[in-house]
C-alpha cells in the first residue's frame, strides 16, 4: 500500500515509517525538519530509513502548506495517512500556544481536507494522553469526559480529536485517534525526560526533578506503540479513539532509578517545584485497544529501559 506519513522523519514518525518499509510498503514522508530539537536529528532518522533500499520518498514540507499537501495527494494515490506531525510538549506550548493551535489544529484540518479531497478514506491521527488533564478517575478510558485540558497542547490534540470526528461523520472517512501514553525508546526526541535525563547523567550534570518524585506516568515502549498502530491500519471501522499504552504507572523516582541501573551512573538531583501544565499521573485502560485491536503490551518499563540504554550508550561511542 501506499502511505503518507506526516512527521514521519521524528522519533515516533521514522519508526512508523521502518516498519511500513520493511513490510514492503511504499512511504512518502512530509516532515518540514523544524528546529524544535537539531534538525540533525531527524536527518540521521532519515539516512536510517533511506538505507533500507526500500520505496521512500521525503518531501520537506509544512502541514500548515496547504498547496503543498494537496499537490502531493493529488500526485500520489495515497491507501492511508498517518498524521504524526505536530508541535510537542507540554511546556513549550504555554509559551507558545497560538503556534500551537495553528500548526496542530489548523495543520489536522489541512491533512484531513487534502485527504478528503483527493479520495484518502482512512486517515491514523496521533493524540495524547494529555488531553485527559488532571483527571481523577483512574485508569483513564476512551469514554470519560475530559473538558479540562490544562494546556494549549492537549487542547490541540482534543481539537484534532474533533476535527477527526466531524470528518468521519460528514465526508464518512475512517479515522483513527491514537491517546500515546509517554511513549520511549530508541531516537526518543532530546526534550524528553528519558533521553534529557541520560544525557545529563552521562555528562554529570544534575536532572531537574519537578515536585519530589511522587509524579508516575505509564511510559509505552516504542515496539507496543508500533503493534498499535499496525492493528488500526489492518483493521476497519468508522471513527475510533484508542488509548495505547503500557497500562501500568511508573514514579519519576523510580524511573531515574531504573536510568542509573542501566546506564551504570548516578544522577544528581536538582528538586524543583512543580511545573505548570504537568498532570500528576497518566494511567491507560487499554481494554478497548485490547478488544477491537488486539493490542497487548509486551515491553514492561525495566527491559524497554534497559533497551533504550542499550540504544542510548551506542550513539555516544
Amino acid at each position: 500500500m501506499n502511505f503518507l506519513v506526516t512527521g514521519g522523519a521524528g522519533f515516533i514518525g521514522s519508526h512508523i515509517c521502518e516498519r511500513l518499509l520493511r513490510e514492503w510498503h511504499s512511504v512518502w514522508i512530509l516532515d518540514d525538519l523544524n528546529p524544535f530539537y537539531d534538525p540533525k536529528l531527524k536527518q540521521a532518522n532519515l539516512r536510517e530509513l533511506e538505507a533500507l533500499g526500500r520505496p521512500l520518498q521525503f518531501i520537506k514540507g509544512d502541514i500548515c502548506d496547504r498547496k503543498k499537501l494537496d499537490d502531493l495527494c493529488g500526485k500520489v494515490k495515497f491507501d492511508q495517512v498517518i498524521h504524526i506531525a505536530a508541535r510537542a510538549g507540554v511546556r513549550p506550548s504555554i509559551q507558545e500556544p497560538a503556534l500551537y493551535q495553528r500548526v496542530n489544529v489548523e495543520g489536522t484540518v489541512n491533512v484531513l481536507e487534502a485527504a478528503r479531497t483527493h479520495g484518502v478514506r482512512k486517515v491514523i491521527l496521533a493524540s495524547s494522553s494529555s488531553v485527559y488533564g488532571v483527571n481523577s478517575k483512574v485508569p483513564f478510558r476512551e469514554h470519560d469526559p475530559i473538558f479540562q485540558a490544562i494546556s494549549p497542547y492537549a487542547a490541540s490534540k482534543l481539537a484534532c480529536e474533533s476535527l477527526g470526528h466531524v470528518y468521519h461523520r460528514l465526508y464518512d472517512m475512517k479515522v483513527a485517534a491514537l491517546r500515546f501514553f509517554t511513549v520511549y525508546g530508541p531516537r526518543q526526541r532530546p526534550d524528553l525526560a528519558i533521553r534529557k535525563f541520560s544525557e545529563m547523567i552521562m555528562a554529570g550534570k544534575p536532572i531537574p526533578v519537578y515536585g519530589d518524585g511522587s509524579t508516575a506516568r505509564d511510559y509505552t515502549y516504542i515496539d507496543d506503540i508500533l503493534n498499535g498502530i499496525a492493528a488500526c491500519i489492518s483493521r476497519d471501522f468508522g471513527y475510533e479513539i484508542f488509548n495505547l499504552g503500557e497500562s501500568r504507572i511508573v514514579r519519576l523516582d523510580r524511573l531515574i532509578e531504573l536510568l542509573e541501573e542501566a546506564l551504570g551512573k548516578k544522577a544528581i538531583i536538582d528538586s524543583q517545584p512543580n511545573q505548570p501544565g504537568d498532570v500528576p499521573l497518566t494511567f491507560a485502560d487499554v481494554s478497548k485497544a485490547r478488544k477491537l485491536l488486539g493490542y497487548e503490551p509486551q515491553v514492561k518499563i525495566e527491559e524497554g529501559i534497559r533497551r533504550f540504554a542499550q540504544w542510548f550508550l551506542s550513539t555516544r561511542k
